[in-house]
């Protein structure tokens, strides 16, 4: 088997991709292309070790179309030819063109009118955003497909897979690999599955059986065999959800310093989701209305990250960590609906006011819906005094602002002026 575990392992039909469910799964705009058998080419952009030529295989297992694979890059036009000679003769050819971004004019210009007659279906692999980087006239004889980063469970399926596979795995040898050390495999390639698998056996040849025949994989070889090494973590992984609750405090607590070092162990161990998801929390509950301005960037920087997968991704990671460390900070909107969850949770609910009852059906006036609501618009400055919580509820009070900065400030003085109109009327 001179072929890397990550290419003998690729997919032979949909059923077998790893990740990518809201392409690949049941009902999902690529299965339903494949099982309706009405293929048409496709760009699939997105990190590398994914899945684009995985899915681009298992499209052709599926169909039995001939599968070929190019470079834009590399390739000349004279292997394109052969490719279209090919489908001339066998009715159709799927075409997996690896960075298609790079394909140039005069090979652009020989494979469009083949991708238009069907007879080449291309599968364009790419990087880069083809929204930015792929001419025009290919795009528009295209599907265009975002994959996502894969998740370690996902990733772990896949290690699994390979250990227990007899034919194109490792399943003829006798493998016992901790828990640490297939979760530093699926966790420090930072989403690339094929990384991981071709670490997994260079660790699983590399070492030399026990007195039993079995092939021990720990913690230690993983890190050798992937040159990297695992964050500190427990049994129960506790260590690693110390770091996450410690980036959060030290960002509520603005200590710059702090929170880039916890960050940077998140990084290290490949935890990009986890990132992500932890900043937009922070974002919203712990610099809120304080500062929305923010939380709108962090959002913007999470999703530079995601396109830009590691080690890239640190980058725009960081401003958002920077950025959130030294905003000024607001917890109201987060003490203000667990609030409000506090009283609906312990049955302090009520019904609805009649005149907030939706009156839109036919005798809804005859049961009191909606008679005596009063439309704000129509009375100055677009407010009117009526109740609008439940009777059981309708003088409490969850949202108190903090006085943090111009525009929480802004919010508490309409708050402030509305809660003394109500009192005069």
């Amino acid at each position: 088997m001179n072929q890397p575990l990550a290419f003998r392992m690729r997919p032979t039909n949909i059923d077998q991709i790893v990740g990518q469910q809201h392409l690949v799964g049941e009902g999902k705009i690529i299965r339903r292309m494949v099982e309706a058998k009405m293929l048409s080419s496709m760009i699939l952009y997105g990190p590398p070790g994914i899945g684009k030529t995985s899915i681009a295989s298992a499209i052709a297992g599926s169909t039995q179309f001939a599968f070929r694979t190019l470079n834009a890059a590399t390739d000349s036009k004279k292997d394109l030819q052969i490719v279209v000679e090919e489908a001339k003769m066998s009715g159709t050819v799927i075409l997996l063109l690896d960075e298609v971004h790079r394909l140039d004019k005069p090979k652009q210009d020989f494979l469009l009118p083949h991708l238009e007659n069907g007879r080449v279906i291309m599968i364009g692999a790419t990087t880069e955003n083809p929204y930015i980087t792929i001419n025009p006239a290919i795009r528009s004889r295209t599907q265009i497909f975002e994959l996502k980063p894969l998740q370690i469970e996902e990733i772990e399926s896949a290690l699994e897979r390979a250990i227990k596979d007899s034919d194109k795995g490792l399943g003829s040898l006798t493998i016992e690999i901790s828990l640490e050390a297939m979760l530093h495999f699926a966790r420090a390639t930072n989403g690339d599955v094929r990384s991981s698998l071709n670490g997994l056996e260079l660790a699983v040849r590399s070492t030399k059986p026990n007195q039993d025949g079995v092939i021990v994989i720990t913690l230690e070889i993983a890190e050798e065999c992937l040159q990297r090494k695992a964050l500190t973590h427990d049994k129960d992984g506790d260590a690693h959800y110390d770091v996450i609750s410690a980036l959060q405090k030290s960002v509520r607590g603005s200590d710059v310093n702090a929170a880039l070092h916890y960050m940077g162990r998140l990084v290290e161990a490949g935890d990009l989701p986890i990132i992500a998801r932890r900043l937009m929390v922070i974002a919203y509950e712990d610099i809120g209305l304080a500062n929305p301005a923010a939380a709108a960037r962090t959002v913007t920087a999470v999703q530079a990250a995601e396109k830009l997968g590691f080690p890239e991704a640190r980058i725009p990671l960081a401003n958002a960590v920077v950025d959130l460390c030294l905003s000024p900070k607001s917890n109201s909107t987060y003490v203000a609906i667990d609030a409000a969850l506090s009283d609906i949770r312990a049955g302090k609910s009520g019904d609805v006011p009649d005149h907030l009852k939706d009156s839109h059906y036919s005798g809804a006036k005859e049961l009191g819906r909606g008679v005596d609501y009063k439309y704000p618009h129509s009375f100055p400055g677009a407010w009117v005094n009526q109740q609008y919580l439940p009777d059981k509820l309708k003088n409490a009070v969850y949202f108190e602002p903090n006085h943090t900065g111009k525009y929480e400030d802004s919010l508490a003085r309409q708050y402030d002026t509305i809660n003394k109109m109500k009192k005069k009327s």
